[in-house]
């Protein structure tokens, strides 16, 4: 039986990946619509997101950071936001929302590499053998891109800018996962956010001075407004909460729900079509990660039997 707690873990990692898997949408059209380059779209998400978390710190009890974790935070907003999020930016532009969420299951796969590195956690034959079939996927779909620059079309930049995207994030979480735990959620992301606005401001500033907000078509605001509120502030709050309630494991599964949403929605808004080459790598990528995410949640198991 669920407890409380763990609903509302389980809650909040549902809720943030959905969020994910609308997001790859959404930037897909802004960004595409040329009104905002890639850097000033990442400003702004970073200064809202960033501006909210302060105020909300305002009325929480203060919580003193160390120095000597000052630097462990700055490492991390590189990593885990700024790197994170301008490898997706600049990729959207070269990706379709399908090939885009075919790329970002890869997460587990990272992660278990990472853990065999930083956690000593045994590489089995069937973590293994998951990985290169996973791997064979995505190089069905980089060979089945094409090399033209459409929006609307798939080139093997977009695929390794997103492949960059997938390894920094899951690398922040298991470089930085002490940390995280360490302070509040409110507490930690002020400062992340802090750190990559202060990165980010001297290639945009004077892009998002020049920029016309009352001349956006109504449209592209309410986008706008929603990659700030929903795809940048609500899932960086809700992604730490369900990693501090929640088992890693059962937080990487929730990446799956990321994919579902993005595919489903793109296709449906005629954004992206689908075609039995995409299909055979969705499968070949979701059968080697559902290979590597049994073998970790097996080997847990018997760890703990």
């Amino acid at each position: 039986m669920l407890n409380q707690n763990s609903l509302f873990g389980h809650f909040a990692c549902f809720t943030a990946y959905l969020i994910f898997g609308l997001n790859i949408v959404v930037c897909k059209d802004l960004t595409s619509s040329g009104a905002i380059s890639p850097i000033a779209l990442f400003t702004l998400r970073s200064l809202g997101a960033g501006t909210l978390f302060w105020i909300i710190s305002l009325f929480q009890p203060k919580q003193r950071v160390e120095k000597g974790d000052f630097p462990k935070i700055f490492a991390a907003s590189i990593l885990g936001f700024f790197l994170t999020q301008m490898f997706f930016l600049l990729a959207i532009s070269h990706i379709t929302p399908m090939d885009c969420s075919i790329i970002t299951s890869l997460s587990p796969v990272y992660t278990m590499f990472i853990a065999a590195y930083a956690l000593k956690e045994p590489l089995s034959a069937q973590k293994i053998g998951g990985v290169v079939l996973s791997l064979c996927g995505i190089i069905y779909l980089i060979l089945n891109s094409v090399t033209s620059s459409s929006v609307a079309q798939t080139t093997p930049l977009g695929v390794v800018l997103m492949i960059g995207n997938s390894l920094s994030f899951s690398l922040y979480l298991g470089i930085f996962k002490p940390i995280i735990s360490k302070y509040s959620v409110v507490t930690f992301m002020k400062w992340i956010f802090l750190f990559a606005t202060l990165l980010a401001l001297p290639f945009s500033a004077k892009e998002i001075a020049s920029l016309n907000f009352a001349a956006l078509p109504a449209e592209y605001l309410a986008e706008l407004a929603f990659l700030i509120i929903c795809a940048t502030f609500i899932t960086y709050f809700l992604i730490p909460v369900g990693q501090k309630i929640l088992r890693p494991t059962l937080v990487s599964m929730y990446s799956y729900v990321q994919p579902i949403v993005a595919i489903v929605v793109s296709i449906y808004v005629g954004m992206d079509t689908l075609s039995w080459q995409k299909v055979v790598a969705a499968v070949t990528v979701f059968a080697g990660v559902a290979i590597v995410s049994y073998s970790r949640s097996k080997s847990k198991d018997n760890s703990q039997a």
